[in-house]
């Protein structure tokens, strides 16, 4: 049976955004499947004992500007370490994508052009404009898109990911979740190719 990888991510990570691509092509090589899980960080972080970004230490945050300018270089890709709207509510965003995702449309495609959006373009992934122009952009019918991503259905799906990913021991954004196993962060990428590669059994707790 292909593998089958639960992709916990937000739309305002920056390490989302580095790892998207590179997640993807990793998938497609191991014939794997993708199963995105847009996921509210706030519980997240609550039941790990993470924090956000803005209560973390000055030193911890500072480091992270020095990563972030590896990995964009790593990754050859643009990043604006401060972009204009950021944070900004994820929410709506992400729902959108499992609104998407719940009818087989381009929600993977939406994702890339979000982070994009966020921390190449200084766009608000909050704002429904940016969102309209987005989904249009991929063909989408942006006004059924918006409203299925408000509706009950979509709303207990979002909120069913952060649950999952809080039993799952996801910590934060983006991780890939294998037969159980956690990868957290982007950079973790070639660790998750090696257990897709092997077919071995998940490493758990001990």
């Amino acid at each position: 049976m292909p593998a089958v990888i639960d992709y916990f991510y937000t739309h305002y990570s920056p390490w989302a955004y580095l790892g998207h691509q590179v997640f993807q092509e990793i998938a497609a090589r191991h014939g794997a499947t993708i199963r995105l899980r847009p996921v509210d960080l706030s519980g997240v972080f609550d039941a790990s004992g993470g924090m956000p970004l803005g209560k973390r230490h000055p030193v911890r945050q500072a480091y992270r500007f020095i990563e972030m300018q590896r990995w964009r270089d790593k990754r050859g890709l643009p990043l604006t370490l401060k972009p204009a709207f950021f944070p900004a509510p994820p929410g709506l965003c992400d729902c959108c994508a499992i609104a998407l995702a719940e009818k087989g449309g381009p929600a993977l495609d939406f994702a890339a052009m979000a982070f994009k959006a966020v921390w190449v373009d200084d766009r608000n992934i909050a704002e429904e404009a940016v969102l309209s122009d987005l989904l249009a952009g991929l063909g989408q019918d942006a006004k059924a898109v918006l409203e299925a991503a408000r509706s009950q259905d979509i709303t207990v799906i979002y909120k069913r990911n952060q649950t999952d990913a809080i039993e799952l021991g996801v910590i934060g954004s983006p991780c890939y979740v294998l037969n159980g196993e956690p990868f957290w962060g982007q950079d973790r990428l070639d660790l998750l190719d090696d257990a897709l590669a092997s077919g071995r059994g998940p490493y758990k707790p001990v």
